[in-house]
């Protein structure tokens, strides 16, 4: 599985929703990632999909990085969030390394799904609010949400067991969110793996280049297949140095302490003979 082309793939619809509608900005955001025949993780995307609310904080959450100068925080990112931690958890489950919702409440491997698919789609609504504490603030808008998504997917207590650990995974993508679980850990991982140069297209379209953006724009390609040595092999290929910033600052950052460390390599490198020139000057004070 490659990255960089399921970004391309939705930059059609581009993240940049300034000036439109609310209606307008929400109508293109619909999720869409393999299933195979799970029929829960099926009623859970398509009641996402219907969901008018949820899509509302996805557009106020892009408008929020915007504000910003951030990276892309639409539905894109959303959608690239979800598929990347359904992969890594299909191979981490291919591999014999089992998740919670087995190891821990007797449950299955297509629930662990669920739970990496909600926390996925629902890990950045909090921005709809503030980028401060964003990670708390999706907490208490997720929390009834999941519950109303969920009614009739899953019977009590189960529905209040996904519900539970798909929160978890919701605060443990935080920068020290100390995520206990291989679900949690999966969707820390999977929103720092968004990480190729698309996703930085609008703070360098407006010349804010900080490292975020200039980072972001360094990165080609990010590859996810199943490792020789360890379950997962993530090949990143870079265009510029200052892609490192991506890998060891945000990745590495997001993947250490996490249930993955034993069970993920990362490989980055750098394409061709010369680096690619990202910026041509740099000026402090700016403007």
């Amino acid at each position: 599985m490659s990255t960089d082309g399921a970004r391309e793939a939705e930059s059609a619809a581009g993240p940049d929703e300034r000036g439109s509608t609310p209606a307008e900005a929400v109508g293109p955001a619909r999720v869409r990632a393999p299933t195979r025949g799970n029929r829960r993780l099926e009623a859970l995307l398509d009641g996402v999909n219907a969901d008018a609310e949820l899509r509302g904080w996805w557009h106020m959450a892009q408008v929020t990085s915007e504000r910003l100068g951030m990276s892309d925080h639409s539905w894109v990112h959303v959608q690239i969030v979800l598929n990347i931690g359904l992969r890594l958890l299909r191979l981490l489950a291919k591999a014999g390394v089992e998740p919670a919702m087995v190891t821990d409440h007797g449950m299955g491997r297509r629930d662990a799904e669920v739970v990496v698919a909600a926390g996925a789609l629902l890990h950045d609504v909090g921005m709809s609010i503030h980028r401060t504490d964003h990670e708390a603030y999706s907490l208490f808008l997720a929390a009834p949400k999941l519950r109303q998504l969920l009614e009739g997917v899953y019977e009590e207590p189960e529905r209040t067991v996904v519900v539970s650990e798909a929160l978890h995974s919701i605060i443990g993508h935080r920068r020290r969110g100390e995520p206990y679980t291989l679900e949690a850990g999966v969707v820390r991982v999977a929103d720092a793996l968004d990480m190729a140069h698309g996703r930085s297209r609008v703070p360098v379209e407006s010349g804010r280049l900080g490292i975020h953006a200039l980072s972001a724009a360094a990165i080609d390609e990010v590859a996810i297949e199943a490792g020789a040595d360890r379950p997962v092999r993530i090949e990143i290929k870079m265009n510029n140095s200052a892609g490192v910033f991506q890998v060891d600052d945000l990745l590495a950052t997001k993947l250490r302490g996490t249930p993955l460390e034993s069970h993920l390599e990362v490989v980055a490198t750098i394409e061709g003979e010369t680096e690619k020139r990202l910026l041509s000057e740099f000026r402090l004070p700016e403007g």
